[in-house]
């Protein structure tokens, strides 16, 4: 009995330090402002700038992300070829590198003197500091979430539905839009959640690659680090903003999930129809 107490208050204790440490920051991020000045400090120049990068290069990198990863996660998912796990490796790598890292990989690859950076600077492009390079950062580091997702998603959608449309005579392509797609649209969306979620939230290889001028490549992650010295207020509502946002996010995934889980194990429409026609 006395071990049995002990053993439960060595697993209170625990859980009481763990959720501590993780919510006191959070907590004094909300409380060393006052709510109520949160929004006049968000409307400083600085901060809309900020905003308005942020906004612009996010909304095309996961345009990028959606429009490019989800064919190319099909693909993965659905074909079977030697170096397929190799592939799949190499896709999921810059989840783990560090930040730092992946900005100079980018520079390495597209500054000039880099691997395609010399072609590209012939054809009158240059990307390195420039808003271009913001979004090459975000969808580096944040493609592979989403892809990572999509793969798992494609690859739990029954082979036999598809294989049925293409008896009756569907295209590829159409089954694909018809059958696969809806199928994994759930995946797809939690992996879109998290992919948008990181690349908000990036910094460090877009201060490398990138820089941090104000209204052209300076996003709210940088905006916090630029605020830190001439203005520490307006940098603590861009974190309770990016608190909020975080939080929305993670929420949206959880909910996701949980719609997943449910309409996985609820009756197929397409279980009732071979049921009926048998």
């Amino acid at each position: 009995m006395i071990r049995r107490v002990g053993f439960d208050a060595l697993l209170v204790g625990c859980a009481t330090l763990a959720l501590t440490f993780l919510a006191a920051p959070i907590v004094a991020l909300f409380t060393q402002v006052p709510l109520r000045d949160v929004p006049g400090l968000l409307g400083h120049q600085a901060v809309r700038d900020a905003l308005a990068v942020t906004l612009r290069t996010n909304a095309v990198a996961n345009a990028l992300i959606l429009l490019v990863g989800t064919p190319a996660a099909y693909l993965l998912a659905t074909r079977r070829f030697r170096g397929l796990e190799l592939l799949i490796t190499l896709v999921e790598l810059p989840i783990v590198l560090p930040p730092a890292v992946a900005g100079i990989a980018l520079l390495a690859a597209f500054g000039r003197g880099g691997l395609l950076g010399d072609e590209l600077a012939g054809a009158g492009i240059v990307l390195p500091f420039s808003e271009w390079a913001v979004v090459l950062a975000v969808t580096f580091v944040a493609a592979p979430l989403y892809l990572r997702q999509a793969i798992a998603a494609f690859g739990a959608v029954d082979p036999q539905l598809a294989d049925a449309a293409r008896t009756l005579g569907a295209s590829k392509a159409r089954t694909f839009r018809r059958i696969e797609l809806p199928l994994a649209s759930g995946g797809l969306a939690a992996g879109w959640v998290l992919a948008f979620a990181r690349g908000v939230g990036e910094f460090g290889a877009t201060i490398v690659f990138a820089g941090s001028v104000r209204g052209e490549t300076q996003t709210l992650t940088l905006g916090i680090y630029d605020q830190l010295e001439s203005d520490f207020d307006a940098a603590l509502a861009i974190g309770v903003l990016l608190v909020a946002l975080s939080a929305a996010v993670l929420l949206s995934f959880k909910l996701l999930t949980a719609w997943r889980r449910s309409s996985s194990t609820s009756p197929s429409p397409f279980a009732r129809s071979r049921s009926i026609s048998a």
